[in-house]
């Protein structure tokens, strides 16, 4: 009854964690592509490639449901493995839309048109892959209509949270947020586009203000999948056991992982 999880490094153990905790009865199967990790700086094609390989490995290890808690991957690959990829007993799912539903108070089966909401302004922080992609823009625009989104590639955030370098971590935060400012002086909202950044909330919320209304996913992430298995509890896998993966070093990882979470975590190749 395993859910794969699937990240190219440690960013989706904030997804994780917020899953493991609304959904203590579910086993979770992590995948890290540590090898290849960060993905936010490769071409769509290369990203597709890496995301297929993963998931298949997710897929093999008892998931039928695999949660790509890697926003790269969900803007670079997953619209395509979804329309000619993904067996028909499988499902994989990104973490864009609990996102934009939050952002448009909608549900995602609502095919209605477009309609004004109530945020007119905002800022989303995403890696460079992302970006470029406009996933989040063009999957925005489906739903809401006059939303003005300026988005904001941040280099090298990523690494330094894979690094444990959080004060430089913070100092690339508060440089983003400062060049995203010189662009949208007044953001209403903020989308932190990448699983790495809830550890960074409180230091993008400090640089943007208190006004801004800061949206982080995980938990977003995990009431949306606890609705989406109460509707579809046939996609629980066949696995039993929690586990994780990764194609890197699994005692490096490891170590990284259990500085990450301040938690005890023991990887094993993939």
């Amino acid at each position: 009854m395993a859910v794969g999880v699937f990240d190219s490094g440690l960013g989706g153990l904030t997804v994780l964690d917020a899953v493991s905790n609304r959904l203590p009865e579910v086993p979770f199967v992590y995948l890290a592509d540590s090898a290849h990790a960060p993905y936010g700086v490769r071409d769509a094609q290369n990203i597709y490639d890496l995301t297929t390989a993963s998931v298949v490995r997710l897929f093999d290890a008892g998931c039928d449901l695999v949660i790509l808690a890697c926003n790269t991957a969900s803007a670079a690959a997953l619209r395509r493995m979804q329309e000619s990829w993904i067996p028909t007993d499988k499902r994989v799912l990104g973490v864009f839309v609990p996102l934009i539903e939050a952002l448009t108070e909608r549900q995602w089966g609502d095919n209605s048109p477009p309609r004004e909401v109530a945020v007119q302004h905002v800022a989303l922080f995403a890696t460079p892959a992302t970006v470029s992609s406009r996933a989040f823009q063009r999957e925005l625009a489906f739903r809401a209509i006059g939303v003005d989104v300026e988005a904001q590639a941040c280099g090298g955030v990523v690494d330094a949270i894979e690094d444990g370098d959080m004060i430089l971590a913070e100092a690339l935060v508060r440089s983003h947020v400062d060049a995203l400012k010189r662009k949208m002086p007044d953001p209403e909202a903020a989308i932190l586009g990448c699983t790495h950044y809830p550890l960074m909330e409180d230091t993008f919320q400090d640089a943007l203000g208190s006004g801004v209304q800061v949206f982080s996913q995980a938990n977003l992430v995990a009431e949306s999948l606890a609705d989406y298995l109460q509707r579809h509890p046939d996609k629980i896998g066949a696995g039993t056991e929690s586990r994780f993966l990764t194609t890197g070093d699994p005692d490096r990882v490891s170590v990284r992982a259990t500085q990450f979470l301040r938690r005890p975590i023991t990887f094993e190749a993939a």
